[in-house]
């Protein structure tokens, strides 16, 4: 979906296809079959874009297979859909029935990680529509958190600066830009704003130009930022929002109460790792690496504060009381990047993977109902951000 800001730039608004487990090309064709395109048809569109999730197996096909990278093009043009952003956090195994601490590896330190990067570079420099010249990748912050040292540190730098050098010949040859917008997550080197100016600004960091942030709402949220010092900050520092992804978290206001704690429970699942968060009266923040740690009988969170906890819920549907969701810090976020004379970022994407993981009464049961939700949630991004003065494109 292609929107007119009021200062005659495009910007461009897409859903995540990591909700749909694929780890080969054919699993990418069967999701641009089976859930994109009845997306798009749903939402009356000719024309959807999607943030592309290509695991390293199909990446790795498609990168040694010029003819199949022309196919899945003129497919996605078949079905209506376009590609200007991917989302190159997850390497493999997304739809595993346990991912929780394997979504970061390999990381920034692992040689595996620069190379899928790169592939994907090329791969998106190609798939990007004829009349657009920017794409967008996200990617992991650097690793988790441990272990991590300052030997580890620098190999990480050094493959982000040889990146950077490998876009700057890729657009020499192809003409097109593509960024890498790293994504600040819970428990992870870089898990606030703050971490992602210092890791990006610090000497011997690669060039602004072509390394950035992504700015992951749910994320933002978990940790109780504002977006307000948020967008301020990235401002000042003259770091770039590569991307945006649109995503709320879970929130739960009076986590004392027992009916809190089991409507609570009821999201502590296996297969993703849901960082709890909670702040204290001086500002500090307090978590744990999994909701269940954190419900644990004597726990180690507080209870006297809200609790948030990085599960993104569906936008358009925030759970029943005495939960809801941080849908109003997504709101905020958005109009601080859009909403202002010029847009702060052009690639804005709904990233909601965790249907699938909702309690069992909450989800999905058919290819249709998925279809559903995802286009209820893009409907509710595009009222957002037509209220903010932008007019949706054909």
């Amino acid at each position: 979906m292609r929107f007119r800001h009021p200062d005659g730039s495009t910007v461009h608004l897409a859903y995540c296809t990591n909700v749909h487990p694929a780890e080969d090309l054919d699993g990418v064709r069967r999701q641009l079959r089976d859930h994109a395109e009845p997306v798009r048809r749903r939402l009356g569109r000719d024309r959807l874009g999607i943030g592309l999730w290509l695991a390293r197996d199909a990446a790795r096909a498609l990168t040694a297979d010029p003819a199949a990278l022309r196919g899945l093009k003129a497919e996605l043009d078949d079905r209506g859909l376009e590609v200007v952003t991917l989302n190159g956090f997850p390497y493999e195994g997304f739809g595993a029935e346990e991912v929780k601490y394997r979504v970061y590896q390999p990381d920034w330190t692992d040689p595996e990680r620069l190379d899928h990067t790169t592939d994907l570079a090329r791969l998106l420099a190609a798939l990007l529509p004829g009349d657009v010249t920017e794409g967008s990748i996200s990617t992991l912050p650097i690793a988790w958190r441990t272990p991590f040292d300052e030997a580890r540190d620098r190999q990480a730098r050094r493959a982000l600066g040889i990146l950077a050098q490998r876009l700057d010949a890729l657009q020499e040859l192809t003409g097109r830009s593509i960024r890498i917008g790293l994504e600040p997550e819970p428990g992870c080197t870089v898990e606030t704003t703050a971490d992602a100016i210092g890791a990006l600004t610090a000497p011997g960091a690669p060039p602004t130009d072509r390394i950035g942030v992504c700015v992951d709402t749910c994320h933002l949220a978990t940790q109780f930022e504002d977006p307000e010092h948020v967008v301020a900050a990235l401002t000042a520092a003259h770091v770039p929002v590569v991307k945006a992804q649109l995503s709320a978290a879970l929130h739960a206001e009076e986590p004392h109460d027992p009916a809190v704690r089991e409507a609570l429970a009821a999201f502590a699942e296996p297969r993703f790792l849901h960082q709890t968060r909670t702040r204290t009266p001086y500002g500090r923040v307090h978590g744990t690496d999994d909701l269940p740690e954190a419900l644990a009988e004597d726990g180690p969170l507080p209870t006297t504060a809200p609790w948030r906890a990085h599960f993104h819920v569906p936008l358009h549907a925030p759970p029943e009381p005495p939960l809801t969701s941080t849908l109003p810090v997504l709101g905020d976020t958005l109009t601080r990047l859009v909403g202002g004379p010029v847009p702060l970022t052009r690639h804005l994407e709904v990233e909601t993977y965790t249907w699938q993981a909702l309690p069992p009464e909450l989800r999905p049961r058919t290819r249709g109902r998925l279809a559903e939700g995802i286009a209820a949630e893009l409907g509710l991004a595009r009222d957002l951000l037509t209220a903010l003065g932008l007019k949706e494109l054909p």
